[in-house]
């Protein structure tokens, strides 16, 4: 007999949030300053996932391997880069300053970061864009590495990653009496309502010690390039730079990157007196309209534009006539969901060995899973042994190839899942914690939402959804439309 997978007992992420969003208007938390910092605003997303992590709502994000070896071998290019690629040195006026997601894939033959890389292409094409548009792009490692191409206009952000890793060994953050108060009232309330230890004051002192270190640092660096755009991808975990750029009178644009909801604390802000944080960007550039009404973002709404996704535009087109094979279905995985939904995939692969109809199962793993899946996930261990299950664990395959090719899609809330509709894969949503943030597409009826592996064995019989625009999601990226953002 198949057995049940079993979800984590406790709160759900809906529940997580809820409590955070109460206390937040209970305490005014996002406005609540310790050391003249909105200290909230800094460690909002970082405390809800601890939370969530200690009361297993979700697991750890899987991320690839940094050994010890790793870590020194990478210590002199850090060094290195620090010295011969420091994006302080030197004063020099550039009009736009990139900073892009550290994480690359392969495209076209070369490492880029899918999210902004058209800026890069569109800014040095003086045929689409306006000419003199000076730019420079921020670079951060991924992973200790960096994988582009080097080019002039790249700076890498080692310099300033690695002195604060110094200053927050050497630094001393002395915290008054009635800020102490403040945060161990905060620490009392989320122990209790969560029935968990957290130490609030390790967090909040980090942060803020970073904080301060990298935000004297941006200072330093817009005064001296004095430009006017800031291009950002995950404006929430580069709050720093957004208050050093407001303070300097930039505009902070920041470029989505995955998917947006009322449940992801780096975006939904309920509150009534939660507009125009201070560490919150000016505008977002949103994949299509669908993302700008998802969320309560704390600024207007005419400063939240579809945008669309250049990289998707380009690289779908050669994948969409591509014949789909009967039965073939594709899982998405997650690395804070992994454990659950290989558990799932193993159990429905054991289930359709049963069936008269062959299946094929296609187990797409995470780039952060990559290096660590055999280690973590014991039903995946499994599932190699079974003839109709396929591991991916390496970027040699294209996602859209196997969404062309795939008949069923299995996820949870990846932002693949919406790609995923776009090539017409009958989609499940796997009821797991931060399904919710998926619950959008479930309740218009565009997906199914599962919690048994017979469940889907029953729905596949039969599966009829709405129709849905596909625009509604991507829209289709307009080389204008930057054009007219960035107007001389």
């Amino acid at each position: 007999m198949t057995r049940i997978i079993q979800k984590p007992r406790g709160k759900t992420v809906k529940e997580v949030c809820d409590i955070i969003f109460s206390l937040e208007k209970k305490y005014d938390l996002n406005h609540m300053e310790i050391q003249g910092v909105y200290v909230w605003q800094l460690v909002r997303f970082y405390v809800y996932l601890e939370i969530s992590k200690k009361i297993e709502v979700l697991g750890s994000p899987q991320q690839g391997k940094v050994t010890l070896k790793d870590k020194i071998l990478t210590f002199l290019p850090f060094v290195k880069n620090s010295l011969f690629s420091n994006p302080l040195s030197g004063k020099y006026h550039k009009d736009i300053l990139i900073f892009d997601h550290p994480r690359r894939v392969i495209h076209n033959g070369e490492y880029k970061d899918i999210y902004s890389y058209f800026l890069i292409d569109d800014l040095n094409d003086g045929n689409s864009i306006n000419t003199g548009h000076s730019f420079e792009v921020i670079e951060s490692p991924y992973l200790n590495k960096h994988y582009t191409k080097k080019e002039n206009y790249i700076k890498y952000n080692d310099r300033i990653l690695l002195g604060s890793y110094i200053n927050k060994k050497l630094a001393n953050l002395k915290l008054e009496t009635f800020e102490i108060n403040k945060i161990a009232n905060l620490q009392k309330e989320i122990m209790l309502n969560f029935n968990i230890e957290i130490d609030l004051f390790n967090i909040i002192k980090n942060h803020i010690l970073d904080f301060k270190y990298h935000y004297k640092q941006y200072d330093k660096l817009f005064k001296k390039r004095t430009p006017k755009y800031i291009f950002v991808v995950v404006a929430y975990e580069n709050k720093s730079m957004i208050a050093a750029a407001k303070d300097n009178g930039i505009e902070t644009i920041e470029l989505q990157h995955g998917t947006i909801g009322k449940y992801h604390l780096g975006y939904h802000y309920p509150g009534s007196n939660d507009k125009n944080l201070n560490y919150f960007p000016d505008k977002i550039l949103s994949f299509g309209k669908y993302w700008n009404e998802v969320a309560n973002y704390p600024i207007d709404k005419e400063n939240i534009m579809a945008f669309g996704f250049h990289y998707l535009d380009e690289t779908i087109e050669i994948y969409l006539d591509n014949e789909k094979k009967k039965n073939q279905i594709l899982f998405i995985s997650q690395g804070v969901i992994g454990e659950y939904l290989s558990e799932f995939a193993y159990n429905l692969a054991r289930k359709l060995e049963e069936s008269d109809e062959k299946y094929e199962i296609i187990y797409k793993l995470h780039s952060g899973e990559y290096s660590t899946w055999q280690d973590n996930y014991s039903y995946l261990k499994k599932c190699e042994k079974l003839a109709n299950f396929h591991i991916i664990d390496n970027n040699k395959t294209s996602l859209y190839e196997l969404f062309s090719k795939s008949e069923y899609l299995i996820g949870v809330f990846s932002t693949a899942i919406y790609e995923g509709l776009l090539f017409n894969c009958k989609t499940f949503i796997l009821d797991l914690p931060g399904s919710e943030h998926i619950d959008g597409l479930v309740e218009e009826n565009y997906v199914k939402k599962i919690a048994t592996v017979n469940e889907f064995i029953d729905l596949i019989a039969n599966f009829k959804v709405n129709s849905y625009d596909k625009d509604f999601f991507f829209k289709k990226y307009d080389k204008s439309f930057l054009n007219n953002l960035i107007k001389k």
